[in-house]
């Protein structure tokens, strides 16, 4: 279960201790692929890439035509195939089936393919260059940290998965082949979520956590110990369990055209569906081939209950989340009552209930538990908490005197943690200029897709074509190339190369004061709504996130930037209130922040969000202000883009905020301005409250 660097010796995938729900997921699209791939999430270190790896070592071998770029069945070759035509044939080599991996910087033409648009445009030659999708035809594409992916080439990878076909389209000129594979993505969620829209294109999903057990976790440790100690050795250990299991799941291939779904089982797919409220007919498909397949692994000629309740709970749980702060997941008790409710009667002649098995679903031809793999019956890999609740924060030990107050004022209590009202659809704020980041939805950026804005003679070869421009360009040398009748003659001088401008996902860092001057717990909990909100907003525009808190005597960098608007969500939400306002030691704070990432991410640029009233208080009385000031001018001469949310309320108001936002060389908006029109009256209510 630990991770390892990949090596040429797999480590076996029967070796691999626990992981059930991920081991069989994993069989089932082995066995079916039409099942439409698995995506595993969890922690980190808990052998997500080794088990994936393992998987391919125990795939059935595949016979190929020789010569042929696109893997085409020697049986039954793709008559589309760009290398083709082929002939069929009986007598072709046979090589293992490939696992491909996906790097996270691929781009469009690497995964796809790419043509050469120069020689197709100046020699009439349609030049192809196969690209991972054609690689991995007829086996594995293991895509790690698919959630940090652009959604352009996730989009490509589902789309492929799911027509079995890959497509690539370049000014006029068009290829298609088969790409036919098993697709498999891991993520970690504290790096950030998958949009929902791409979460139901996986056909099933796991989730995978280290076990608790230290009997269970001493297992892991000896035996990865021994593989790295002796691979070949350790790999021999496990030989017969691995064929085994190859010789089961080319079995299961066999017998799953065979495999009856009846509609009995076919009513208790869609009821289940139906239970839990999941959009669209994605969901019922997905559970019913998933279903088909774990009875075609388990030996049995006909879905049965069992089969479906394997397959409801890889197939339904991440399909359930309307928006990113759900958690994933799926209510036993419903599924039981779903099953029960469209079961038939239980009056059958053979008076084993409508499925003619006993009740733990082992009927005739179940062959008892797989022998290497992951029991049919196996419970999920419920991942714990270890968080059983919120920590309780150390008493305030700042004086009260917010706005003014004594100095010497007795230490205020933290007031217990507000909760965040209801979230609303979010202004989009951005970054001014622009930029070069990575693809997102927010601020303008030069990328690789978007609306046309120009073109620029090209460094290499040409990827995207400014088709007027290379005309312009090749027009006036017609005559001196010796044309006579219809067409143009280019050159390579003469091509374009088109600039695009589309958007980019930038760093929003919130910088978010929680003392005492932020007022009453409704205000606090409007505040809280407005900043969940925008945190929404970055989720849905592929921004990274950050999150610092100032009160009391400093500032906490709650959360480093990440792509986890969860982990942001959930830090805020339990985020308590009370003590003095530390404003300068937030925009310090926050300063640090943004200097490492620079470092880190140069491309990607950032947005300051800072929630506060404007005002500031340390142990220097009206110096607090002015230090402020000189945090906020530190920012702005780093070229920032920051925007201050005001959330000062009540007849007299001071303005602080608004001076705060004009040191910082940004804009400054009333908290209910951050709605959309028609929301901004729910915002008005809760803060008054």
């Amino acid at each position: 279960m630990l991770g390892a660097p990949y090596s040429r010796m797999t480590y076996p995938f029967s070796a691999v201790v626990g992981m059930d729900d991920m081991r069989l997921a994993l069989l089932l699209n082995a066995v079916s692929p039409a099942v439409g791939g698995v995506l595993v999430r969890g922690e980190k270190g808990t052998a997500k890439s080794t088990t994936v790896r393992a998987l391919a070592a125990v795939l059935p071998p595949v016979a190929v035509v020789p010569g042929c770029r696109f893997a085409c069945d020697p049986a039954a070759p793709d008559p589309a195939c760009p290398d083709g035509p082929h002939e069929v044939t009986a007598d072709a080599p046979v090589r293992p089936a490939r696992l491909v991996e996906l790097p996270v910087g691929a781009s469009e033409d690497r995964v796809v393919g790419s043509l050469d648009l120069e020689r197709a445009l100046t020699e009439g030659v349609k030049a192809f260059e196969p690209g991972l999708l054609a690689a991995a035809h007829r086996g594995v594409l293991y895509v790690d940290e698919v959630n940090l992916l652009h959604d352009h080439v996730v989009d490509l990878l589902l789309d492929a998965a799911a027509m079995g076909t890959a497509y690539v389209e370049r000014e006029g000129v068009s290829v298609r082949h088969a790409a036919r594979f098993l697709l498999v993505g891991t993520m970690n969620p504290e790096e950030g979520e998958l949009r929902p829209q791409l979460l139901d294109r996986f056909g099933l999903t796991v989730e995978v956590a280290a076990p608790r057990d230290p009997a269970e976790r001493a297992e892991v440790v000896r035996r990865r110990f021994a593989s790295d100690a002796d691979p070949a050795g350790f790999a021999a250990t496990w030989s017969a369990e691995e064929t085994a299991l190859a010789e089961r799941i080319a079995e299961a291939r066999a017998r799953l055209p065979r495999v009856v779904l009846s509609d009995a089982a076919l009513r208790q797919v869609t009821a289940v569906c139906a239970a839990f409220d999941v959009d669209g007919l994605r969901a019922d498909l997905v559970t019913a081939r998933a279903a088909i397949a774990h009875a075609a692994w388990s030996g049995r000629d006909e879905v049965t209950e069992d089969d479906v309740r394997v397959a409801a709970r890889l197939a339904l749980p991440h399909r359930r989340r309307r928006n990113p702060f759900d958690a994933p997941g799926l209510d036993e008790e419903t599924l039981d009552e779903a099953l029960s409710d469209s079961r038939p009667d239980d009056d059958g002649p053979d008076g084993d209930g409508p499925d003619g098995d006993g009740p733990d679903g082992d009927g005739p031809g179940g062959g008892g538990a797989p022998p290497p793999g992951p029991s049919a019956d196996d419970g999920g890999n419920g991942s714990p908490t270890g968080e059983g609740g919120t920590e309780a924060s150390p008493p305030a030990t700042a004086p009260r005197g917010e706005g003014g107050g004594r100095a010497d004022a007795s230490p205020a209590p933290d007031r217990a943690a507000a909760a965040p009202s209801e979230p609303f659809r979010a202004r989009r704020l951005k970054v001014p200029g622009i930029g070069a980041g990575a693809a997102g939805r927010r601020s303008r950026a030069r990328s690789e897709r978007g609306r046309v804005v120009g073109s620029t003679k090209p460094g290499g070869s040409v990827t995207t074509l400014h088709l007027v421009d290379t005309v312009l360009a090749a027009a006036p040398h017609q005559r001196a190339r010796g044309r006579t009748g219809p067409g143009l003659r280019l050159a390579r001088e003469d091509l374009r190369q088109a600039t695009l401008e589309g958007r980019e996902g930038n760093l929003v860092l919130f910088v978010v004061d929680a003392s005492g001057s932020m007022g009453s717990r409704a205000r606090m909990g409007a505040v809280k709504g407005a900043v969940l909100s925008l945190l929404l907003d970055a989720y849905q525009r592929r921004d990274k996130v950050g999150l610092v808190t100032f009160r009391g005597t400093a500032a906490e960098v709650a959360l480093p930037p990440t792509w986890s608007v969860e982990a942001a969500a959930a830090r805020l939400t339990e985020l308590p209130t009370g003590g003095r306002t530390p404003l300068a030691a937030g925009l310090v704070a926050a300063h640090d922040v943004l200097r490492v990432e620079r470092i880190r991410d140069p491309q990607r640029r950032p947005l300051l969000v800072v929630v506060t009233d404007g005002r500031a208080t340390g142990t220097r009385g009206g110096a607090a202000l002015t230090e402020a000031h000189a945090a906020a001018a530190l920012l702005a001469a780093t070229g920032t883009a920051a925007v201050v949310v005001d959330c000062e309320s009540g007849p007299v108001r001071l303005g602080l905020a608004r001076t705060l936002g004009t040191a910082l060389g940004g804009q400054t908006l009333r908290l209910e301005e951050l709605a959309a029109d028609a929301l901004a009256a729910t915002v008005r209510s809760a803060r008054a409250a």
